[in-house]
């Protein structure tokens, strides 16, 4: 129903309001009012780095050169476009929806959810079959939001984003690769980074649930586009598809949601809206946010059918097993780099590999404690505000640093740096 959960919406009004508007540390004055708290996060992410990087890292299919192939950028605006529909229709605060969807996906690694997985098998595994990751993309966008981006304040000083608490628990708490119904947020604030596990705790804010949903719609109704523009899809896939849509919404023109003019294309539009509209006649404050049993049924299905016939294709595996060499041997050329670190030699420990070596050591004088030997000073020159977050001297520390680098790298950022190493 429209407006439902206006009187739930994150404002003034709401009893949460001063601890979703709070932040670490007081941000600077821009000498108006135009903006709200939300709106200025918004901003930031948007003119953040790790957001602009977005636009040539992996959304499924790799370092794409098809112009039409969904980014990890374009899913991110996807996701807003999806997350601002239901909110405004439900009444919520769009500022706040908007800047968490913006920023979900700022911690993302290379090679999408792949290079997520070999980042987690790099590091080193916590005793117990059941040890929790200690990489995973919703965290990383946390971690790169309080620790790794900056912006320049009034004086021309790299400061970090210095988000509000609601848009950053929006961050570590947007999976929506879990199927829930009946989402709903939980009711209190609690140390973001004593969350340990992807999914299961709840956004803060009923926003941060919309982005959450928003999250599972846009990505599956988007990959069944690029996975026909990569002709993945097959005609007996598309038979499966047409099964799926007459059993479980019961359509018999399956054109409705499928679209398959010479059993080859897939109405990915028509799709995306019919999930929001089920969504929002579906939910409420007292039900939370929900689909009917029919579209849920349908969402688990089309799911199972993507992991199976898309993500689980023979050619991407084929480059899953390209892009685990391609970051274990950026990885361990770094790791091997930790004497040199301590010893501010990093130019000497790479020589080689100019790009890497350059990128890298910039990392290391912004966010750990290295000094380089021929410029100690340069942190300072270079204006960087920026928290000592890595320890050059302790192994663990120094592995994080490395992971975190590697992170933040584009597809064809990580593929030119390894084709530096590899070269002779």
């Amino acid at each position: 129903m429209k407006n439902s959960f206006a009187n739930v919406s994150t404002t003034e009004l709401n009893h949460k309001w001063n601890d979703a508007v709070k932040r670490e540390i007081p941000i600077y004055s821009r000498g108006n009012s135009i903006r709200s708290d939300f709106d200025r996060d918004y901003t930031r992410l948007l003119h953040c780095q790790a957001f602009s990087r977005l636009k040539h890292k992996t959304q499924v299919f790799y370092s794409p050169h098809n112009d039409h192939v969904c980014t990890r950028m374009e899913h991110v605006m996807h996701v807003a476009s999806v997350a601002d529909t239901i909110s405004k229709y439900l009444g919520l605060n769009t500022e706040l929806t908007k800047a968490i969807a913006t920023g979900h996906d700022i911690g993302h690694a290379p090679f999408g959810h792949t290079g997520e997985d070999i980042l987690n098998s790099l590091m080193e595994k916590r005793p117990g079959a059941n040890a929790p990751k200690k990489f995973w993309h919703e965290r990383n966008s946390l971690f790169f939001a309080d620790y790794i981006e900056t912006l320049p304040d009034p004086d021309a000083v790299e400061r970090t984003l210095n988000l509000t608490y609601a848009v950053r628990d929006g961050l570590i708490c947007h999976c929506g690769e879990v199927d829930q119904q009946g989402i709903k947020p939980r009711d209190k604030a609690m140390p973001l980074y004593d969350i340990k596990v992807p999914g299961y705790v709840q956004p803060f804010t009923w926003e941060g649930c919309v982005v959450k949903v928003s999250d599972k719609i846009a990505f599956l109704g988007r990959d069944l586009q690029d996975a026909r523009r990569y002709h993945i899809l097959d005609m007996s896939c598309y038979r499966q598809l047409r099964e799926i849509v007459g059993s479980t919404l019961g359509l018999t023109r399956t054109g409705e949601t499928v679209s398959h003019s010479s059993g080859k294309a897939v109405n990915t539009t028509v799709l995306i809206n019919d999930m929001i509209v089920d969504l929002c006649q579906q939910s409420s404050p007292e039900a939370g946010l929900c689909f009917s049993e029919q579209y849920f049924k349908f969402i688990s299905e089309l799911k199972k059918f993507s992991f199976e016939k898309i993500y689980s294709h023979w050619r991407l595996l084929e480059f899953k097993a390209y892009a685990k060499n391609v970051l274990g041997t950026i990885y361990n050329t770094l790791m091997n780099t930790q004497s040199f670190a301590q010893n501010g030699r990093i130019p000497s420990a790479m020589r080689y590999f100019k790009n890497l070596s350059t990128t890298f050591e910039d990392w290391l004088i912004r966010y750990s404690n290295y000094i380089p030997k021929d410029s100690p000073d340069r942190k300072k020159t270079l204006r960087y505000e920026t928290p000592v977050v890595f320890d050059v001297d302790d192994w663990e520390s120094y592995q994080k640093c490395v992971i975190e680098y590697i992170s933040g790298m584009t597809d064809a950022f990580a593929i030119s740096c390894w084709n530096e190493i590899i070269s002779f």
